[in-house]
């Protein structure tokens, strides 16, 4: 075994603290979210920089979670998140699976998919388009619009081009059709990919305010992340959740410690599906975009 030099041990320990370093930057934000959160209001003013409350209260989280408008917004989120990952694996796996079959025209086909995709028409075009679908002040408005990127189908393409052929060859022995390959034989050696960019489409649902925003016009419709910029921009976090008499509580916490409450709710559920999905993510990234 190779011994490292004094050199070459110092350039590590220089890595690590730097790392380290960085790694303590990037959880200073969420300490001090989840400081503020469980903290009194005199002890908020007082303190210049709460790294941890001396008394810890949950006011902020009672309030929030007696507002009917953020469970709403949090049930809303879960579907969207939920219903628009599996449309968007579904999409994106079955077309990157047809572009992956050696057929009569398939550059001028993967060219003029990808063409149309890689250029976006614009804000007003796209919101016309989704307007005369009669898709406006729809749920599906944030999902089918963006059912496909055309990163992620590159990707998952060449996972498919990865594939060897002899199992296809195989398969059409025993008299298996395309929809049978597609879903008995490469959907199930295509979950590393699928998990993957599954978070990667499961993350921009959980995080979509510009759409709500843009599509929907009901505020029983808006996800999380509307009704948290709502109470982040305005100062009244009571008037952002919806009026008083929705609410139990009659004397509401400081809007400083609902806001970073609602912001710590909002971000963790989806920060809690990363560990899961970990081993699958590195794996399906790196086996979709080296090999070819």
């Amino acid at each position: 075994m190779k011994h490292k030099s004094r050199s070459d041990r110092l350039f590590d320990s220089l890595n690590h603290v730097l790392l380290a370093l960085l790694a303590l930057s990037m959880l200073f934000p969420f300490l001090y979210i989840f400081s503020v959160s469980f903290t009194t209001f005199d002890e908020f003013l007082k303190s210049e920089i709460l790294l941890w409350p001396k008394v810890w209260v949950t006011d902020a989280y009672q309030y929030i979670f007696q507002s009917k408008p953020f469970i709403r917004a949090m049930g809303m989120t879960v579907y969207l998140t939920v219903v628009g990952t599996i449309v968007n694996l579904l999409f994106t796996a079955s077309m990157a699976y047809a572009l992956s079959r050696k057929i009569y025209g398939q550059r001028l086909m993967m060219f003029m998919v990808l063409f149309t995709m890689l250029f976006s028409a614009g804000m007003i075009p796209t919101f016309l388009m989704v307007k005369a679908t009669g898709l406006l002040n729809s749920i599906w408005a944030l999902i089918l619009p963006a059912a496909i990127a055309p990163f992620n189908l590159i990707v998952v393409r060449q996972f498919f081009l990865n594939i060897p052929n002899e199992l296809y060859e195989a398969a059409v022995v025993d008299g298996a059709n395309e929809f049978r390959i597609f879903w008995q034989i490469i959907l199930p050696l295509s979950k590393p990919v699928l998990a993957a960019f599954g978070l990667f489409y499961a993350v921009g649902h959980w995080n979509t305010y510009f759409g709500g925003i843009l599509y929907l016009n009901d505020p029983k419709q808006w996800p999380i992340q509307v009704i948290l910029r709502q109470i982040v921009i305005q100062s009244d976090a009571k008037n952002a959740l919806g009026a008083a008499e929705q609410l139990m509580l009659d004397n509401p916490p400081p809007p400083e410690t609902i806001q970073m409450a609602a912001i710590l709710v909002a971000t963790l559920p989806i920060l809690l599906v990363y560990p899961f999905l970990q081993k699958h993510f590195a794996k399906g990234v790196m086996l979709g975009s080296v090999k070819g």
